[in-house]
Order: C-alpha cells, then sequence, then structure tokens
C-alpha cells in the first residue's frame, strides 16, 4: 500500500470547525466479514470503511474459496460463500491485521477444521490467543500450535457448553459466539465483552438465523441451529473515529459536529471531554462538540466497555499534553500503549511513566517535530498533537492511520487543518 512510503506535513496552529461523518467500525467490519463464512450464498454489508484492513479480510476471504466485491466508493462488501470452503489462512494475510483471527470460529463450526496462522498487528502488547483457545476446546474443539499455525479440529462437531472467559476479551467473545451458532445445544458464555461491535454481531448473527441472547450483557446464551441464512447488514458507527474527532475539537478550540455516531457509545469519553471545558451537544444523528478555551486537563483509566476505550487513550494523552494542569492516565488493557509517549515527548509533551500509570503536565505550548507511529491511535493522537504545535510536524508510518481512519488527512482538510500527505524521504529509516 501507498501509505508505508508516506508521511504526513502538519502544520501547527489550526482551529479545526465544521461536520464530519464517521462510517462503520473498522473494529466491527472485519469480524462480520468472518460472520458471512457461516453461511452459504450471497451477505452483503453496508457502510463499510475505506481501511486497508478491509482490502486483507476480502483477500483472506478469496483465498478461502469466496467471491468478494467490494465497491470502495458505495461503501459495501459482497461475500459470495461457496457450499464448500477452505480452511487455511495464511501468514502473509493474516500477520497484517489481527483481526483476522476471527475466521478461527467460523472455520470450525463449518468445515470441523482450521489452520490459522499466528495473528500480526499493531505493536500494543502480547494480547495472548489463550482465552480463544480455552473457549473453544470447551466447545469441542481440538487446537494445538504447530509451525506458526493454530490447528484445530472438531471431527465430531461442536457441543455447547458453559464458557467463563477470564477477561472480557472482546476477540474471544467473538470466536466462541460464531463458533457455538452452528454447535449442538447450548452454549452460556459467561463474563463476555460487551463492546457495541460485539452487540453489532449478535444482530447480524440474529439476521442470518442465529438463536443468541444477551448481547450487549455478560452473559451470551446461544443455542445452536443447523444452518445459518446470507444476510444485509449495516455495520454499527465506528465510536473510536467518532471519539477521535471529538477530542480533535476540544485540542484545537474547535467546534465539529460528529455524524452518523452514537453518543450512547461514548457517554465516558464525552463525559471526560465535559470535565475538560468543551461543550457537548447531542444532534439528531450524531453530536457536536464546542470548546473555547484551553481544555483542563483530566485524568482517565482504560477498562472494558462500558469503560473508557483504550483505543482512546493515545488522543486523552494528546489532549493532556496541551492542557492546563497535570493528569495521571492509567492503561490497563494493553500494556503497549505507552509506547506512543516517547513520541509525544518529541514534541514537548512532558510525560512520565511508570508501569501502566502515566503523569502528564500540560505544557502551554507544543514543538513541531518529526515523529513515528507505532500503531492506528498513536498515529491519530500525534497527527492531531501537530496541530496544536508551533512549526511543522512529519508524521511518519501512516500506513498504521490508514488503517482506523478512512481519509484521516482529506477530513482534517474539510475541517480547516492543513494537513498533507506526502512522499517519505526517510521510509524504512526512522524519522
Amino acid at each position: 500500500m501507498q501509505s508505508s512510503q508516506e508521511r504526513f506535513r502538519v502544520v501547527g496552529g489550526a482551529r479545526l470547525a465544521g461536520e464530519v461523518r464517521v462510517t462503520g467500525a473498522k473494529n466491527s467490519v472485519l469480524k462480520t466479514m468472518a460472520a458471512a463464512l457461516l453461511a452459504e450464498g450471497r451477505t452483503t454489508l453496508t457502510e463499510v470503511p475505506r481501511i486497508y484492513d478491509t482490502e486483507v479480510m476480502s483477500e483472506l476471504l478469496r483465498r478461502l474459496g469466496c467471491q468478494v466485491e467490494y465497491d470502495v466508493e458505495a461503501g459495501t462488501v459482497a461475500i459470495d460463500v461457496p457450499a464448500v470452503i477452505g480452511h487455511r489462512a495464511d501468514y502473509d494475510l493474516v500477520r497484517r491485521i489481527r483481526a483476522s483471527i476471527c475466521v478461527l470460529g467460523p472455520l470450525i463450526a463449518r468445515c470441523g477444521e482450521a489452520e490459522v496462522a499466528m495473528p500480526g498487528g499493531d505493536q500494543i502488547g502480547s494480547r495472548p490467543l489463550d482465552f480463544h483457545m480455552a473457549g473453544l476446546t470447551k466447545l469441542g474443539a481440538e487446537l494445538e500450535s504447530e509451525h506458526g499455525f493454530i490447528v484445530a479440529r472438531a471431527p465430531h462437531g461442536l457441543t455447547g457448553a458453559t464458557v467463563w472467559l477470564d477477561f472480557p476479551s472482546v476477540g474471544a467473545t467473538e470466536n466462541v459466539l460464531m463458533a457455538a451458532v452452528l454447535a449442538r445445544g447450548t452454549t452460556v458464555i459467561d463474563n463476555a465483552a460487551r463492546e457495541p461491535e460485539i452487540v453489532d454481531l449478535v444482530q447480524m448473527l440474529q439476521q442470518m438465523g442465529a438463536k443468541v441472547d444477551g448481547g450487549g450483557s455478560s452473559t451470551l446464551t446461544i443455542e445452536g441451529v443447523d444452518r445459518l441464512s446470507p444476510t444485509t447488514h449495516a455495520i454499527v458507527p465506528d465510536r473510536i473515529v467518532a471519539g477521535t474527532w471529538a477530542f480533535a475539537a476540544a485540542m484545537t478550540r474547535g467546534d465539529v459536529t460528529v455524524r452518523n455516531a452514537r453518543p450512547q457509545h461514548l457517554e465516558i469519553a464525552l463525559d471526560k471531554l465535559a470535565g475538560t471545558g468543551a461543550v457537548v451537544h447531542g444532534v439528531e444523528d450524531g453530536f457536536r462538540v464546542v470548546m473555547d478555551r484551553r481544555p483542563t486537563a483530566v485524568d482517565a483509566v482504560t477498562l472494558p466497555y462500558p469503560g473508557l476505550a483504550t483505543d482512546l487513550q493515545p488522543v486523552v494523552m494528546a489532549l493532556n499534553a496541551i492542557a492546563d494542569g497535570a493528569a495521571m492516565i492509567t492503561e490497563n488493557i494493553f500494556e503497549g500503549r505507552f509506547v506512543f509517549a516517547s513520541e509525544l515527548t518529541r514534541l514537548g509533551a512532558h510525560v512520565r511513566t511508570d508501569g501502566h500509570h502515566a503523569v502528564v503536565r500540560g505544557q502551554p505550548h507544543l514543538s513541531g517535530a518529526p515523529v513515528r507511529a507505532s500503531d492506528i491511535r498513536a498515529g491519530a493522537a500525534l497527527t492531531l498533537a501537530g496541530l496544536v504545535a508551533q512549526g511543522i510536524t512529519h508524521v511518519h508510518d501512516i500506513y498504521h492511520v490508514d488503517r482506523g481512519y478512512p481519509g484521516f488527512d482529506q477530513q482534517l482538510r474539510d475541517l480547516g487543518a492543513e494537513v498533507t500527505r506526502e512522499l517519505d524521504p526517510d521510509a524504512g529509516f526512522g524519522g
């Protein structure tokens, strides 16, 4: 993809104002694309975000025998699933996006076997697959690791069981859920993840004929059925992208209306914004954030939903970097998130980290410098920090940003920022 050789040139001093529209959630579209494998026939997804990960998942499904039509302009993906599908997901694709592990559950359910390469993705922590494997084992799958692959077999099919997750892992909840819908008998997932993306997947599976109760709660009950039918499904709006724009408005003392967003999915984040001095208004299909002064520092703790999303922690830190006062940020989900802090300090931020805590002392001004995105959210947050820095900031490795934010630079320009995409003369060097 071209963005691996590109960088953002960000001119400081912008005030964001106007409207921006959010499309479907990255953290939902990849899982719903995998869910299409559960039913023979054509499943169509709408509100599909224009991101790199969607292209990778499309190719993965093609390798499994599906025909995939990805209409980038229309934001739709049509997946034609044959009666017999492949069961091997190779490393060259899986390494690019961690969410590709979510084909494991559907493949075991449909094929009785699966070989899925150990995934890659963002460098934000270890994110072990133990929860996935333990849950699928409870349903009767036999799993082992061989030559960099997770090899799963269920020669006698899957059988419903009670699955207790030690941690409400989103990925493990999704994999066990998608395997259980075609299992014999009843499956109960206790301590299930409650994220809106889980609810979105549950709703799609119900449309396909699955019997699932408890979406949005910590207990999912699934009655297995013999077969599912293809469906058409609109992806839930991306709450992380919506939250990013909300913090961008507050950081730049701006006035931004975020359309096709669901504020009920961002209650804690928007409450934090109100604590910084921003005024948050609900509108018919989203919300509006207005800020007319320097933000006040605000403490934050990341937790599983409905707590503050770990994916929003970098923009919270970026806001605190230019806020009035000091704040404590506690990261409870991914131990590697604070890699971002060292890049933020290159812009003059005052951040001290200790384990999973960070203390941020706000500075009146940041200063433009070359920085490098270590993951999707870090890249977005560094770009926003560049908007409130004096001078020019170059953000390298923006292919990360393109994995989660459709047309991020264009949307920033539409809101009044001076952000351009240019060839990176230091690509592969280190910024």
